[in-house]
């Protein structure tokens, strides 16, 4: 059976209002939680980004539910042994239940010291190479790396839990699902695609666990819903590659002008009705995945989750109508 998380949306909300949530999240029986990391968000609307080592560690002192970073970038913005300590103490915080997600990254959140973006190889090779910079890094040793992209000169991470972090790569594709059955431990995504799953598993990743999160609105009506979700996250519907290219929360706004309510209404549950989150559910269930993370948009919470409680998860566990 599926097990189902909550999504904390860092882009969003502050940091005691995301452990609020997380509370909140616990309390209505989600198994697990995501954390998104950013340096911004993706609009001006969602208007928020708080540094999100700190807020779990206040999260490891709230809730024993377990934490995944969806995602983290240790390439460009964070060098992957400053990743590695980060890792490894809020893996100590959460007693063994932190699980690092890793990626290659937006320009949005990496281009801030003015570094050329990089291309998506490149950026994949980075992410690879970092992988084995924080994997090196999590055995204790005194570690000495020279690579192509990165140089770790008598470094040592003293503060680690009993057990290696897991590492959890993200994937959008076939190349990077291919990296991720490789080097990882697990996948995350955000679409429920089997065929990445089945490229995931077929690479290495066979018997390792798939995570998968998506958006929802629950609001007394569609139509609020639909309001506050096209207000929020316009930029979710964006296509191709913009998302990973568009350097700033303007460039974000100006291109999702092109996005409209029908456009948010067809890919979210939202509204009143159950029957739209158990069937998303359903769906990436039957992708493949083993974990699926819930995030709400806009406010409502306190509602959201007694929803969820009452409404949802009964046709989760049950598997549907």
């Amino acid at each position: 059976m599926v097990s189902i998380g909550y999504f904390l949306s860092s882009e969003e909300y502050g940091p005691r209002e995301l452990v609020r949530q997380a509370r909140l999240a616990q309390d209505a029986g989600f198994e697990r939680l995501w954390i998104s990391d950013h340096y911004h968000p993706w609009n001006d609307e969602q208007g928020q980004s708080p540094f999100v080592w700190s807020v779990i560690g206040a999260l490891s002192e709230v809730t024993t539910l377990p934490i995944t970073t969806a995602v983290t970038c240790p390439t460009v913005r964070l060098h992957p042994a400053v990743v590695a300590q980060a890792a490894a103490t809020a893996a100590v915080q959460c007693e063994g239940g932190f699980v690092l997600g890793v990626g290659s990254g937006e320009a949005l959140n990496e281009h801030i010291f003015g570094d050329p973006w990089p291309s998506a190889p490149r950026r994949l090779s980075m992410l690879e190479e970092a992988v084995e910079v924080i994997r090196k890094l999590h055995t204790g040793e005194v570690v000495e790396h020279r690579g192509e992209h990165y140089t770790v000169e008598n470094a040592r991470v003293y503060t680690l839990p009993e057990q290696p972090v897991p590492i959890y790569v993200s994937a959008f594709g076939p190349k990077a699902a291919t990296l991720a059955g490789r080097i990882g431990d697990g996948l995350c995504s955000t679409i429920p695609d089997a065929s990445l799953v089945r490229k995931f598993h077929e690479t290495g990743g066979h018997g390792k666990p798939a995570q998968a999160g998506f958006k929802v609105c629950h609001a007394p009506t569609v139509e609020q819903a639909v309001r506050t979700a096209h207000r929020v996250w316009p930029n979710d519907q964006l296509p191709g590659e913009l998302s990973q290219v568009l350097p700033t929360p303007r460039h974000f706004e100006q291109a999702a002008t092109l996005v409209t309510e029908d456009m948010v209404a067809q890919a979210l549950p939202v509204g009143p009705d159950p029957e739209p989150y158990a069937r998303a559910v359903q769906e990436y269930a039957d992708a493949g995945y083993d974990e699926v993370y819930v995030q709400q948009i806009g406010s409502g919470h306190e509602e959201f989750f007694e929803f969820w409680a009452r409404e949802v998860a009964p046709q989760v566990r049950g598997g549907g109508r």
